[in-house]
């Protein structure tokens, strides 16, 4: 498939999911803790994810993830019921030692994904409509606190890198370390001007051992 018809496919998704929702859309609810600049230190209530473990490159799996769960909230489940979209889409790099703790670098140049949508706070675990697709998985997290940097414009693979590697500089400064993957967060439909599209890299996190 030619990567103009990709774009046009990501375009016509997004156009159908934000259509109509310029209005707030909800994202997960958290506290900040601390501020400074772009960076933040943030804790999140509990929430429930809809999940799907995808393989590519970065924009491919993406893409890839964003369609298949899109279709799981269009209507693609057991009961057939739409659920409203949410912000953001949050793309993580899965590979073994995320789950020792270590951390998972956005540039690692793992070929696979995991990619998530978070559920509206209306629903419980037990309400959601089970996914036709079992690619598509539901979890609960619970409650956690992240490290985040903001920023906007392009979210190229270069620019993900080099906010991550930042972030991560940051964190050093105050004495976090971080662990699991860093996750990537699109918060925009693709159609949004540069200067105003936010997007953001996040880490779990544990203070230094003194």
């Amino acid at each position: 498939m030619s990567q103009t018809k990709k774009l046009l496919q990501i375009c016509l998704a997004g156009l159908i999911l934000f259509s109509g929702a310029v209005m707030a859309i909800e994202e997960p609810k958290y506290s900040v803790l601390e501020q400074s600049g772009p960076f933040e230190l943030r804790a999140y209530e509990p929430k429930i994810i809809a999940e799907v473990r995808v393989k590519g490159d970065m924009s491919e799996a993406s893409s890839a993830g964003f369609r298949l769960i899109a279709a799981y909230i269009f209507g693609k489940n057991q009961s057939k019921e739409k659920i409203e979209m949410t912000i953001p889409v949050i793309v993580e790099p899965k590979a073994e030692s995320a789950a020792m703790g270590s951390p998972v670098l956005i540039n690692e140049g793992t070929n696979e994904w995991l990619v998530a949508f978070v559920m509206p706070s209306s629903f419980e675990l037990s309400t959601l409509p089970t996914p036709v697709d079992e690619q598509v998985q539901l979890k609960k997290i619970p409650a956690e606190n992240k490290a985040v940097i903001t920023f906007s414009g392009f979210s190229t693979y270069s620019k993900v890198e080099a906010k991550t590697t930042e972030l991560k500089d940051w964190m050093a400064e105050k004495r976090l370390t971080p662990i699991g993957p860093a996750q990537f967060a699109r918060y925009n439909p693709p159609w949004t001007l540069p200067f105003l599209r936010r997007s953001e890299i996040m880490f779990d996190y544990r203070p230094e051992s003194k």
